[in-house]
């Protein structure tokens, strides 16, 4: 038997240090360029989006449960963004904050590549190339696994550059899993950056690779591990990325204003051009310039007229696994995929009263460190007569699912990252007390609570599964899909608590 203190963090790091320093040095890399053809040093008129920079591990980790139990999990960990993750927030970053030279274990609001060091070959020498020292990444990436899968949020016309960076899994030192980043739905994905292995690049324990999106129509999309898929995304190699409209960028009161704001963009024109997500919508007359936490208004589509304005937002990833497939996959055991049933429910990797539990949870691993293992809260805050975005996604891999409000309805403005609307404008969004997904499904609901008479502050809802064997994590009042909704007086910006 493996004594797990033989393959703890700190020794392996040193032994692949001892033996494999020479090629992890030539392996570990990171790309985030300053400037592209598309986006050049010097910005020009008609230039719009950014270069945006993320860097996550390929490994393992454990989590914890409801019910207290530690779970042990293939999976993603973040390695950029760190202080933005920790908040509950995207670890997406912009090149200017992505390439930077930090202390990511005694800075805590170090947000850029771990890592990341000067160029001792580069021409001048000291230069920032992408060139990384593999210690700390071993040091911070091993046994780092979030559940769900670090954030990921960029905006329409932005270059997205993703590093993964494949620490290996100490748990299962018999195991040289390769990993990959398959964006599920993401439309027009060239097939050598889309992660299936067949037809693009698989990764090694101790090499990296960049992976390079420009982003396509907003809407709410997900990602997971493409190698032996139904066993990765089972032990929780799953996340979410969701695309931010151009639609923000248009001035405030000027989103549909003839020869102004959206329609002078031809990428958002509505009436005339195939790139708009629908027709000419009618004329919204509201200016919607600042939302109800005092920033300026967002919008979940490319609507024209307004109608996907929200207040707050919150990323909603409904994830299931089966327990004993977990447990046999730590111990070295056959993983019985014809019995795989899920019994463990999550919401953001967490289960009712976890999911309300506010800022990141821990989980000490295998050599008696904590590692923050679920970020990702899930209470929902309203201001008081405003909206929240939902971005529900599905990545469970055996069962259908089903969200419940009470006392808040919920609008569907959106399936699958489109707007729905039809060929001829017509709205075709809907209000309804629930709904419904299978795995690799995304919708996006606006939760109304405008009717400030009906929804006072200090009113508390519950976002639940109506089933009832869902409501559990396999023991009696332990888990399940359930969490909170929070009417406050405002809501802050950044943290989404009440204030």
């Amino acid at each position: 038997m493996f004594s797990t203190q033989l393959f703890s963090r700190g020794m392996l790091a040193l032994l692949l240090l001892a033996f494999a320093a020479p090629v992890f040095a030539q392996s570990f890399r990171v790309q985030c360029p300053t400037s592209t053809v598309l986006h050049p040093a010097v910005v020009t008129a008609g230039v719009s989006g950014a270069i945006k920079c993320q860097q996550i591990s390929g490994g393992d980790g454990y989590s914890t449960m409801a019910d207290g139990n530690q779970t042990y999990m293939f999976s993603f960990g973040p390695l950029s963004g760190l202080a933005d993750i920790r908040a509950g927030n995207p670890g997406t970053e912009p090149a200017s904050v992505f390439n930077t030279v930090g202390d990511p274990v005694n800075d805590p609001t170090f947000n850029g590549a771990v890592g990341l060091a000067p160029d001792p070959d580069s021409v001048p020498a000291g230069q920032i190339t992408g060139h990384v020292d593999p210690r700390p990444i071993m040091d911070i990436g091993v046994m780092n696994g979030n559940i769900p899968a670090p954030e990921m949020a960029i905006d329409e016309d932005d270059e997205f550059f993703l590093t993964l960076t494949n620490v290996g899994m100490i748990m299962r030192p018999d195991l040289f899993e390769k990993h990959t980043v398959h964006f599920h739905g993401y439309p027009n994905a060239s097939s050598f950056y889309d992660g299936v292995p067949d037809a693009s690049v698989a990764i090694n324990i101790g090499a990296s690779f960049t992976y390079y999106y420009l982003a396509p129509d907003a809407g709410t999309y997900f990602w997971h591990c493409h190698i032996t898929p139904p066993e990765h995304l089972q032990m929780g190699m799953v996340g979410q990325i969701y695309v931010r409209p151009r639609q923000n960028r248009v001035a405030s009161g000027t989103l549909y204003a003839g020869l102004v704001g959206q329609q002078a963009d031809l990428r958002t024109k509505c009436g005339s051009d195939i790139l708009c997500s629908s027709p000419l919508p009618p004329a919204n007359t509201t200016t919607h310039l600042n939302n109800k936490s005092g920033t300026p208004t967002l919008y979940a589509y490319n609507d024209g007229d307004g109608s996907t304005a929200y207040d707050v937002e919150y990323p909603v990833q409904i994830h299931g696994f089966d327990p004993n497939f977990h447990f046999v996959g730590m111990t070295f055991n056959p993983e019985a995929f014809t019995d795989m049933k899920d019994k463990h429910f999550l919401l953001n990797g967490r289960s009712y009263p976890d999911t309300v539990t506010p800022g990141p949870m821990s989980t000490e691993v295998s050599d008696g460190t904590q590692h923050f293992s679920q970020p990702l809260p899930t209470i929902i805050n309203i201001p008081v007569g405003g909206k929240a975005l939902l971005r529900i996604s599905d990545l469970d891999v055996t069962e259908f699912q089903t969200l419940a409000s009470l006392g808040i309805p919920m609008h569907v403005i959106g399936v699958n990252a489109r707007l729905l609307r039809d060929l001829s404008g017509n709205d075709l969004t809907y209000n309804t007390n629930s709904i419904t997904l299978g795995g690799g499904e995304s919708i996006d609901v606006i939760l109304d609570a405008s009717d400030t008479v009906n929804h006072p502050a200090g009113a508390v809802y519950y976002l639940y599964t109506p089933n009832l064997d869902h409501l559990s994590n396999d023991a009696e009042n332990f888990g399940g899909l359930m969490t909170e909704v929070h009417i406050c007086n405002s809501v802050n910006p950044t943290s989404k608590s009440c204030v």
